[in-house]
């Protein structure tokens, strides 16, 4: 989380803005990415199982780049949270431990921590289940970066928002 406390009510924040930070990626959104919950520093998302999204038909196994996607994202939410709303960060470096294929069937759930935010840059972990935290698919540790770029994007987002425009 962030060193210094953010103005105002945080979770106002996130909470208005909760329904944006997923369905404003198209990619997450032909995922089926869900947001479970975001509180400061931490986020929750799932990925539904879902047969367009199996990597191998005979095993019914979801895609890794499911849970890779799924892992970034709940990562971005956790970092954007840390940094305290204000500031979308973009992925610096994202490493991925995969522990095992998840259970054909089950959704998988992933939930992010941000360690640390300070300046530009934050610092999350993230592990990704199939309903046992403990028995997980897959880790991550990630660093995000609010960079030229990423505030670009989302003054777009934020004028296609305030205009009515689909983003």
């Amino acid at each position: 989380m962030s060193d210094t406390d953010p103005p105002g009510d945080l979770q106002a924040l996130l909470d208005e803005l909760a329904p944006l930070l997923v369905d404003g990626s198209p990619h997450a959104v032909a995922l089926g990415l869900t947001l479970v919950s975001l509180k400061p520093g931490l986020a929750v998302m799932r990925a539904p199982y879902a047969a367009d999204l199996v990597g191998d038909p005979e095993s019914g196994i979801l895609h890794g780049g499911v849970i890779t996607a799924l892992l970034d994202h709940v990562c971005g939410l956790a970092a954007f949270s840390g940094f305290g709303g204000q500031d979308t960060p973009a992925t610096l470096d994202l490493r991925l431990d995969y522990m095992r294929p998840a259970k054909p069937g089950l959704d998988v759930t992933a939930e992010a921590v941000c360690l640390k935010s300070h300046g530009l840059v934050a610092f999350v972990r993230a592990t990704a289940h199939d309903g046992d935290i403990n028995d997980p698919v897959a880790t991550a540790q990630a660093a995000f970066m609010v960079t030229g770029a990423s505030r670009a994007a989302q003054e777009r987002a934020v004028k296609a928002l305030r205009a009515g425009q689909p983003l």
